[in-house]
This record gives C-alpha cells, structure tokens and sequence, in this order.
C-alpha cells in the first residue's frame, strides 16, 4: 500500500505514549484515506496496559482485515439507497437482475427495511436489532416466507457493504434466517383442468391457458411467447423469454410535482395513489373521487410515467429464468387452437389499422401490446368461475402439467427437462402424485403381505 502523494509506503508502526492530561494515548495507522492521507487510528485508557491492550486489538483486526474504512459508517437506510440505485441498477442493466425483481426489493426496503432498521448505523447494528425487527413483521401479519424475503435482501446488501469497506461483518450472517412454512400446493385434477379448457375455449385468447396446462409455462413466459419462436409445422416451441413491463422513473430535477397534475387527470377516480381514504380528511362523506390535497412521494410511479425525461419503464424481453433456451414440444391437440389464435389475433390488427403495436405475440391486447399480469390473473378467475372449480393460484396451473405428465407415467427427468428446471429436486416439489411405479409396487407388496 503505497501513499499517493509521496509514493511512500505508510509507516505501520503504533505509538503509546502519556499525555499531559494523565491518560494514556495510542495511535494505530490502519493504512490510507482515499485522498492518500494516513488512516490513523486514536485509542486512549486509564493506565499503559489497558491502552496497549486496545492498540494491539486494533492492530490485530487491521492485520486481518477486519477493520471498515476511515470515515463515519453509512446508517442502513443511506447505504439501501446506495445499493438500490447503483449495485441493483447495474444488475438490471446487464440483465442479472430483473427489473420486477429490483421493484420487489425497493418496495420491501421502502415499507420495512427503512421503517425498523433505517436509522442505525451499518458498524452499530447488532444481531438483536435483526431479532426485533422480525418480530415485528411477523406481528404486523408477514408470512414468514416474504420475512425471509426482507432477510435475503439485506444479508445481501450488507455483504456487499463488506466487500467496500462499508463496514467490517455482515451482521445478518450471526443470527438464524427466518424460516419459510412450506405451502400446502394443491394442482387441479384432470377433470379440473378439462373443465378450465372447456370454460376458457371461445373466450379472446382462450389458447393461452391451453398452452399454461399442456406445456407448464410460467406467466411471464406465456405471455411472452412470439411467433418468431413457434413452428406451426412441428409443433416445436422455443420459450426462451419471458415479457415484463418495467415501472417508469423520473429523470427530472423535481420528480415530486412533474407530471403530478397530468396523473391527477389520468388517473380513474379508484386510483390506488388517490383514491378516497388514503387522500381525504377523517370526515369526508364523498367517496371515489380525486384528492387535491393528495402529494405523491418521491419515488410515485404512478405519475412517473408522465415525466417528460422518464426513463427505464416500457416493455422488454428478457431471458427466462432458469435454463436460458428451453425447446419444447407442443402436443398435436394444441396446434389447431394455436392456428386459430393466429387466424383471431390478424381479425385484431385489421380492426386496430394503425393504433396496433407490433410485439409480435401470440397473446396480445387488442392493440397487439402485452396483456397486463393483472388482467391475466382476473381472465384466470373469470375462467375458474366459470368452470365451478375451485379459486386456485394461476401458478397452479403449472403444478397441474407436472402432475398431469407423472400420472402418465413420465419419467421425472423428462418433467424436469419440460418445465426446465436446472435441479430434478425442484421438480420434485411440483410433483403431487405418486408415479405409475410407486403405484404398482405399492399394488405388489399389498399382494405380499395380504395374498
């Protein structure tokens, strides 16, 4: 470690000395500012001994290098920013981390990080302090998966600190992580699942939930599907992304009043950001209407998307998760109703004329651009209603393909290259029926014992 201005290495070596006010006083050098200068270290004590022990632990963890670096510690709501708005950006920049992802974690930093923990100091924060804040999660009603969720988030965010010298541990190593219940997944039946087709056949996109049974695809993936990617011949089917509409940020000086009127007159009159009860007075009578005294926070993406030098939202492919290339199959069943969603999708362009955005999906609005998740989870539930089947998760539909194909007597690597996973014991988790296999040993050993 060489000094910058002198091109010196520092002199490493402590100083113990009595000074003039009866206490004794040692001096460590840790190594060099970032401006070059030495980083020296004060201890002082009662007596020569007690100050010598303190310069030799110092002394100890420089050499170990244990030691945060010179300057007052970051408090955990300044450093969150700092790792939000650099280290996770960059992420999403180069397509490590998506950007739904990135929204999750400065939702849950904003509501809970912030509130609980935001006001210590990174090298002051104690594993009591992790203890105390979980507890009250857990108090305010979190399921003990999303507390895990805010754990992962942080341990993540503290060792990176630690990787800068923000701060010497990572405090959230030192406690036990919460622990996620395991959730009771419960897939549909094969009568179920024929009663989904049959309520969702007719309906605009209907095919999309034929596709969600028969090949197991994630929302995401589903929605993203695009021709390009579809042989119509072969029934072959490369879902190799996954559609996301990125969330808006301001690129203006005044992010808390741009565009804030031009929202206000946006927005319905149940808007989520002004809506009657979050915005009026205690005593207000009127209900569903617009709140002029409403004042949106700084980072509101409800009216960010009205910033004239917005930025980072819009629609974007990106690879799935998991296997990046995933080559499927499509069962022969499946390729009529693909067809006649092409025939459906060219009546919709011709009747858009020039409002219709070429993405180039399979399942579109009526302008061609992607169907939000939030409509795609209400048609979902229009269509279990409508079947008489019970209110399941969108996501189990995807549970009910894995299913579907052990019942057949599929062997479970082929489940796993289907649904492309990267480790057969996650597979296993999607799997809630006892294979051919088991079944007729179970037959074979009944015989056994009972003849």
């Amino acid at each position: 470690m060489t000094n910058k201005t002198t091109g010196r290495k520092p002199n490493l070596r402590s100083s113990i000395y009595e000074g003039t006010d009866g206490r004794w006083h040692g001096w460590v050098t840790m190594g060099l500012k970032d401006d070059g200068s030495p980083d020296r270290r004060h201890r002082t004590g009662p007596t020569e001994d007690a100050v010598t022990r303190k310069v030799r632990k110092l002394e100890s963890d420089r050499d170990a290098g244990r030691t945060s670096k010179a300057g007052r510690s970051p408090t955990v709501a300044v450093w969150m920013a700092t790792y939000l708005d650099t280290v996770c950006e960059r992420l999403v920049a180069d397509g490590t981390m998506s950007p739904r992802t990135l929204d999750d974690y400065r939702s849950k930093t904003h509501v809970w990080i912030v509130p609980l923990l935001g006001q210590h100091r990174l090298d002051r924060m104690l594993p009591e302090h992790l203890d105390r804040a979980y507890a009250a999660m857990l108090k305010e009603g979190l399921s003990s998966s999303t507390v895990l969720k805010i754990h992962r988030i942080l341990s993540r965010a503290l060792k990176i600190a630690v990787r800068r010298d923000k701060v010497a541990r990572n405090v959230a190593t030192l406690i036990d992580p919460p622990t996620a219940a395991d959730t009771e997944i419960e897939p549909f039946t094969q009568d179920e699942a024929r009663r989904i087709l049959a309520a969702a056949e007719g309906r605009r996109n209907g095919a999309r939930w034929s596709v969600a049974l028969a090949l197991g695809l994630r929302q995401g993936e589903a929605l993203g599907l695009r021709w390009s990617y579809i042989d119509l011949e072969t029934g072959v089917i490369r879902a190799w992304f996954q559609v996301q509409r990125t969330t808006w940020r301001h690129g203006c000086a005044h992010p808390n009043a741009c565009g804030e009127n031009r929202h206000r007159a946006a927005c319905a009159p149940n808007c989520e950001r002004h809506r009657h009860g979050t915005t009026c007075t205690a005593d207000c009578k009127r209900t569903g209407h617009r709140c002029p005294r409403r004042t949106c926070p700084k980072d509101c993406a409800g009216h960010a998307s009205f910033c004239p030098e917005r930025h980072g939202g819009g629609v974007m492919f990106r690879r799935r998760k998991g296997r990046s290339k995933l080559t499927l199959q499509c069962p022969p069943e499946l390729l009529p109703l693909l067809r006649a969603q092409r025939t459906r999708q060219a009546a919709d362009r011709l009747l858009a004329g020039a409002r219709w955005i070429d993405h180039d999906l399979v399942f579109s609005s009526t302008t061609g651009s992607p169907i939000e998740r939030s409509d795609d989870w209400r048609e979902w539930k229009a269509i279990l209603r409508a079947a008489s089947v019970r209110p399941g998760r969108l996501h189990d539909a995807r549970h009910t393909a894995a299913t579907l194909l052990m019942e057949q007597g599929v062997h479970i690597r082929v489940v796993q290259e289907i649904l492309g996973h990267t480790r057969v014991t996650t597979t296993e988790r999607y799997v809630h029926v006892a294979s051919p296999q088991v079944r007729d040993a179970a037959k074979l050993l009944g015989a056994a014992l009972w003849d």
